[in-house]
């Protein structure tokens, strides 16, 4: 009793639950703290979740995957193809510009001639060159086995001997270089690599020296010739020729950076005179340890030691370092250093940092194209990854509901939702990084990882936060979210306004500032094109948000429609209409998710066709301006008479037009030329029509018969000088030729009536109207005035030209040098060769020797050239068809979300009387309003993105840039492309409706006693 009064004669209940059977023991009675042991009998939560839905599990990794490897993939091919273009544009600048040329002058008289010696011989020259490799500093690397040094003379010497070519009476002139590697860049063609003796000083006498074939053909020079130069303060220095050497490689930075040491030139001099006149300038290579006997030459020497750059080594995220390593040895602390490793007065100098400025400027108008694809297809991922998430919360509604309203807290749920989801998506998203990194094998791995990280983390949060959202408050049934019956809440309509907000911002800016108007100093600040700013990535994302507007507006539009036709159709005959139109309003508010990304990815898909289409056109607009037809067969020289009928007669030619091309015409007594085209009007007339390059009456081109001879004196017409020529498109289209003044042909003794002449823009400013003289090449003169001008014709590219009858001009100006070839297919072997036949030459080669052969094609495939643009194409692509694919991807999980209450009603329909047909009509017509939403929206809004982006949209650097710098032909402007609007649109409407109808096709083939089992949900 005394231990039972304390509780006041109730049973002690901590001990009535405890077993006390020996050798039983409860879970955790083994009073260790922290430590319970596992209840086995209890099956664990994500092995049960995995194997109840592993066709639901699998499809998520599949998701994934996929899209962590397109993730991760994006940056190393943005990376590759940039890399490969700025190692391209380094190299197409060759040697002479992008090598870094340290000069030092000869060493100062004032020192003993020993030392000067010294200071020139090949181990002070060595010393100083490796010296020179560790004053470069990273990023910017040197290729040893390209770089050079040694020591030149300044100032030609003039050869003392006769048997050397003279073409105008002038002695020939040599460059003496002793520059190191020789041997190792070149094969003995005959003789031997020169040898200097045991000590060559300024006073030597005689040392050897080796030519190239090249050199050794044009001036005459042979193994044991020998060849004097003029000496200072002494006797001639005698060189011996001993070899001559081939060129291993000679497009090489070693014979390219100075061509004089492969090739010699023919030089010429600026003279008064009537007669130019000519002297040979070539090379002779000294050996190394020789280079002492050039401080006895009047050539004033130089040392030098030329570094190249390797271009394996150049990157393109590293720009703004080489363009300050750049500029720190030109004129900087490297500089510094260099003087101090070779000579007080050494200096550098290279155009490699203007190539690397332009690079930056082409890669600057590159980027953010890319960028928009990029962000576009980003944002059709995101959404399906999301409407993934939501799918399974749907699904598992009820199963969440049941938990909750047992007592399992929102954290514990949350957090076993988003453990089963790791547990696939984490091994899902490293197969996809790793299968980036092997698909993709090039490019810093830190961006990838980050890429592929947050596609795996939203994959892992988009379940729970979705399972968060919807189970805050414990229920088992939720109200019904009838889009036609849920009104908006004040929180869309405040986050609706925010995206119409942003997305005006980023139209305004785009069509203020452009694609490209990033700051000039691209290269200083290496922000050009890197989208790092707010206002870059809004401007990048202009397309996505224009869908995500459209979307919003047309998800509050929807229910309209519906309603209006709800009345009409419940008063028709037959059930089907009232009830399919029913069941489209009875769609979940939740059909904004893939209508956002079905309007996202046909945005994306619109605006990145019409760039496609854009590049494309702009590329074969460029290609006929710089033809004038498919194809041109161009010579110096007049062409035969049997090859137009030749041409005409090749594969694929459908016509052939004749031109008689001056490039050297000279307007009166003037200096300037002005190029002059002689056509066969009728001919001509077709083709500026065919090409769109200044169509004209070819009536208005004819040359007219002579009118009487003019008066001595007269000025040819009543315009003045300074009179405008006239307009494009007024009254002298008509004018009639020949009706006005004539003038006098200068030279040929009796008067004709002018030409009548198609003149340029700029050619017509200058000359006016009034009749004026050319004098042509082969010295006739001819009188043309202007009565037609055009911007363009294909003749003659450019802004400057004159075209006139052929008929009008002399028996030898009227000759063919060029033929404009027009056809659908134009073989271009078969050209070559009928050209080839024609005038005697090899067909194995692109241009003959008389005459040069140009393809339309051929031309068009040189702005692909660069690896920049053409990757910046295939990325661009690769985005584009991605978005569409997770396009087809969200209209599948909607569908797929829909299916199985499909299914039901089509069961439950079947028991009262519906009969397949009707079943397949019903489901077809249930999916029609919303995919005639998408398909209507997505047109509508690919159409207004292109018109609202195009004015600040430039496509010219991604379809027209040229390597080397060089000027593009024309712009690239942005336009609308059909099939880009249409295709997709119509792609959607197919896929939605067909898969409407083989649901209901594998439906009626199924039993229906699955689906009308009560309570049964799956």
């Amino acid at each position: 009793m005394g231990s039972d009064s304390g509780s006041g004669g109730r049973p002690d209940l901590r001990r009535s639950g405890s077993d006390e059977r020996p050798g039983l023991r409860r879970p955790g009675s083994d009073r260790r703290p922290g430590f319970r042991r596992r209840d086995h009998s209890v099956a664990p939560w994500i092995r049960t979740r995995l194997r109840t839905a592993p066709g639901a599990a699998v499809a998520l990794a599949l998701l994934v995957m996929a899209t962590a490897c397109l993730a991760a993939a994006f940056p190393r091919a943005v990376e590759r193809y940039e890399d490969a273009g700025l190692r391209r544009a380094v190299v197409d600048a060759t040697a002479p510009r992008t090598s870094l040329q340290v000069s030092a002058p000869q060493p100062g008289t004032y020192i003993p001639q020993s030392e000067r010696e010294s200071a020139v011989s090949p181990d002070s020259m060595r010393k100083s060159y490796e010296r020179l490799l560790n004053v470069v500093e990273r990023p910017l690397a040197v290729d040893p086995a390209q770089s050079t040094y040694g020591v030149r003379n300044v100032n030609n010497l003039e050869a003392a001997e006769t048997w050397l070519p003279m073409p105008s009476g002038l002695p020939a002139q040599m460059s003496l270089a002793a520059q190191s590697g020789l041997a190792e860049h070149s094969k003995m063609s005959a003789g031997r690599l020169p040898r200097a003796g045991d000590t060559v000083t300024a006073a030597t006498r005689e040392v050897e020296a080796a030519v190239t074939t090249e050199t050794a053909k044009r001036l005459h020079i042979k193994v044991g010739s020998v060849i004097h130069v003029p000496g200072m303060q002494r006797d001639p220095l005698a060189v011996r020729i001993t070899g001559i050497v081939v060129p291993r490689d000679p497009e090489g930075v070693y014979w390219t950076t100075q061509p004089l040491l492969r090739t010699p030139s023919l030089i010429r001099p600026p003279t008064q005179g009537a007669e130019p006149e000519t002297y040979w300038l070539g090379a002779l290579l000294l050996p190394p340890a020789a280079a002492p006997v050039l401080l006895g030459t009047p050539g004033e020497p130089a040392r030098y030691w030329l570094l190249n750059p390797d271009p394996a080594a150049l990157t393109a995220h590293d720009l703004p370092r080489l363009g300050s390593a750049v500029a720190s040895l030109e004129s900087g602390p490297g500089l510094v250093k260099v003087r101090a490793s070779t000579d007080a007065d050494t200096g550098v100098s290279t155009d490699l940092d203007e190539v690397l400025t332009s690079y930056a400027e082409l890669r600057s108008g590159v980027r953010p194209l890319v960028s928009v694809a990029a962000f576009g297809t980003g944002a059709v991922a995101v959404v399906v990854l999301l409407m993934a998430g939501r799918l399974t919360a749907d699904r598992r509604r009820t199963e969440l509901a049941l938990l909750r309203a047992r007592g399992a807290s929102l954290r514990g749920l949350t957090r076993r939702l988003l453990t089963e989801t790791a547990v696939v998506a984490l091994p899902a998203g490293a197969l996809g990084l790793a299968g980036a990194l092997l698909l993709v094998p090039y490019g810093r791995a830190q961006y990838a990882v980050g890429a592929a990280l947050a596609v795996t983390l939203l994959a892992c949060a988009a379940l729970p936060l979705r399972a968060l959202a919807a189970h805050r408050v414990v229920g088992v049934h939720g109200a019904r979210e009838d889009l036609t019956s849920v009104r908006p809440s004040r929180r869309r309509t405040i986050a609706e306004l925010t995206l119409l907000v942003l997305a005006s911002a980023a139209v305004l800016a785009l069509r203020n500032r452009g694609t490209s108007g990033t700051s000039d100093e691209a290269l200083d600040s290496g922000t050009s094109g890197d989208l790092g700013s707010s206002g870059d990535q809004l401007v990048a994302m202009a397309p996505v948000l224009i869908g995500v507007i459209a979307a919003l507006v047309l998800v509050r539009l929807y229910p309209l429609p519906l309603r209006w036709l709800a009345r009409p159709a419940g008063r028709m005959r037959g059930a089907i209409g009232h009830l399919s139109l029913a069941r489209a309003g009875r769609t979940s508010v939740s059909t904004v998710l893939p209508l956002l990304a079905l309007l996202t990815a046909l945005t994306t898909a619109a605006f990145g066709g019409s760039v496609l289409a854009g590049v494309a056109d702009a590329r074969d607009r460029a290609a006929v301006l710089n033809l004038g037809a498919d194809a041109r067969v161009e010579a110096e020289d007049p062409l035969p008479a049997s090859l137009p009928e030749r041409v005409r007669s090749a594969p694929g030619v459908q016509e052939v037009t004749p031109l008689s091309i001056a490039y050297e015409a000279k307007p009166g007594a003037g200096v300037e030329s002005v190029p002059l085209a002689g056509v066969d009007p009728e001919g001509y007339a077709r083709l500026a029509g065919r090409t769109g390059l200044g169509a004209f009456p070819a009536d208005n081109l004819k040359a007219s018969p002579a009118d009487g001879p003019s008066k001595p004196g007269t000025d040819g017409g009543s315009a003045k000088p300074g009179d405008s020529g006239p307009s494009q498109s007024s009254a002298d289209d008509s004018a009639k030729p020949g009706t006005e003044d004539s003038a006098e042909a200068g030279g040929s003794g009796s008067a004709k009536a002018p030409l009548p002449a198609l003149a340029s823009s700029a050619v017509a400013d200058r000359y006016g109207t009034r009749p004026f003289s050319l004098r042509l090449s082969d010295g006739s003169d001819v009188t043309v005035r202007i009565t037609l001008v055009r911007d363009l014709t294909p003749a003659l590219p450019g802004t400057d030209f004159l075209i006139v009858d052929r008929a009008g001009l002399g028996t030898v100006a009227a000759r063919p040098t060029t033929l404009l070839v027009t056809g659908d297919h134009v073989s271009g072997r078969a050209l070559r060769k009928a050209v080839a036949a024609a005038t005697g030459s090899g067909a194995d080669t692109g241009a003959t020797a008389r005459a040069d052969v140009r393809l339309r094609s051929e031309e068009r495939a040189r702005y692909v050239d660069s690896p920049l643009q053409s990757g910046a194409e295939r990325v661009y692509a690769a985005a584009v068809a991605a978005g569409s694919g997770y396009a087809v991807l969200a209209l599948l999980l909607a569908l797929v979300r829909a299916a199985p209450e499909r299914a039901a009603l089509l069961a439950r329909l079947r028991t009262m009387g519906l009969t397949r047909s009707q079943g397949r009509r019903l489901l077809v017509l249930e999916a029609l309003p919303q995919a005639l939403l998408a398909a209507a929206g997505g047109v509508l809004t690919g159409w207004a993105a292109v018109r609202l982006l195009a004015p600040g949209i430039d496509l010219t650097s991604i379809a027209l840039a040229t390597p080397g710098g060089a000027p593009p032909t024309g712009t690239a402007a942005l336009h609308t492309d059909p099939a880009s609007l249409f295709l997709p649109a119509l792609t959607v409407l197919l896929l939605a409706t067909g898969i409407a109808a083989g649901q209901a096709w594998w439906t009626g083939r199924r039993g229906s006693v699955r689906e009308l089992r009560a309570g049964d949900s799956r």
